[in-house]
């Protein structure tokens, strides 16, 4: 009797509230995804295919936005700015999260205070290629040129301050010796000079460099990862050559603003983790070289704060600047 009272009694105070004020199930309508980098490239690749998957999943759109402008700094920083409701979010990489804050003296954005990561997807290494009439077959051979001819050699990458030039500047750096950087607004303008012979060295994704490869363009000389690649399985990674301490693969993953409500986060982790654990998702991420994550909440979370304080100090370290 006392449930049937409850019951009516619930019944009745909802028929009293207006029906914008009820609460709605996420999401109610289209979702944007902010892809801070322009069409083509790991972001893009990594924003459509979620914004696919999450449809299917949830039965509403989700729709990619390509918010260039200085890098990624532009569409980072409108997500972090948008209403944290749950209809805005942002492909997170560590470019724009963790080399971001060390090369901007005043970034707009806190990555770890800002943002809330609702999963990590995938990550993918890089891979050092060589013109393919460079005259070294390893990266050692490489060093040992370079230690010989301080400033001889030079390596492109796709701007100041791009994951090309800090990984780039790092080995360097750390190998103790003098590689011109030679910086080119994309990916795209640097392979022409590389394959043209006009440039020595270029750090690539992985995925993206091995088209090169495979096709005799270029030489690939090692991966950036802790382990071997896949797409690359006879090339050594930095730290199996010996040059350096250097490990760097690119997390991509989907991000929040800050105080975007507790249940929209519950609802937008359980529907990640749904999309990051089918076989389908993993299969195309293989075959497109990469590592599947399926990192969820405070698990990439704790992925990203290792890597603010890495890539900050090392960034800083190196003095490097965006432009």
């Amino acid at each position: 009797m006392a449930l049937e009272w409850t019951r009516r009694a619930a019944l009745a105070f909802l028929g009293t509230v207006p029906f914008a004020a009820l609460p709605q199930v996420y999401p109610a309508r289209p979702v944007r995804i902010i892809v801070p980098q322009p069409p083509g490239g790991g972001f893009d690749t990594v924003g459509r295919l979620l914004a696919d998957r999450l449809g299917r999943v949830t039965g509403q759109s989700f729709v990619v936005e390509n918010r260039t402008g200085s890098g990624t700094l532009v569409g980072t920083d409108a997500a972090a700015k948008a209403p944290a409701d749950g209809y805005t979010l942002v492909v997170g990489s560590i470019s724009n999260l963790a080399l971001n804050p060390g090369l901007y003296p005043n970034l707009p954005y806190d990555s770890l205070r800002d943002f809330e990561p609702i999963g990590l997807l995938v990550s993918y290494s890089y891979t050092l290629v060589g013109r393919k009439d460079l005259p070294f077959a390893t990266l050692q051979e490489v060093l040992a040129y370079a230690k010989a001819n301080p400033g001889k050699l030079n390596y492109a990458s796709a701007g100041v301050g791009s994951g090309q030039h800090v990984l780039g500047a790092a080995l360097w750096h750390l190998a103790k010796v003098d590689v011109g950087h030679v910086p080119y607004r994309g990916a795209q303008p640097a392979y022409q000079d590389l394959l043209g012979g006009r440039i020595d060295l270029f750090f690539d994704l992985s995925p993206t460099a091995r088209v090169q490869v495979d096709a005799g363009n270029a030489k690939a000389l090692a991966v950036s990862g802790a382990a071997r690649n896949t797409m690359h399985p006879q090339v050594p990674t930095v730290q199996e050559t010996g040059a350096a301490q250097l490990e760097l693969e690119s997390w991509f993953g989907l991000f929040a603003p800050a105080k975007t409500p507790p249940e929209v986060l519950q609802k937008l982790r359980a529907d990640f983790a749904r999309v990051a654990a089918a076989p389908d998702v993993q299969e195309t991420l293989v075959k497109s070289g990469g590592k599947p994550m399926a990192l969820i909440g405070d698990d990439a979370r704790a992925v990203v704060a290792r890597d603010v304080e890495h890539w900050t100090r090392l960034v800083k370290t190196l003095g490097i600047r965006a432009e």
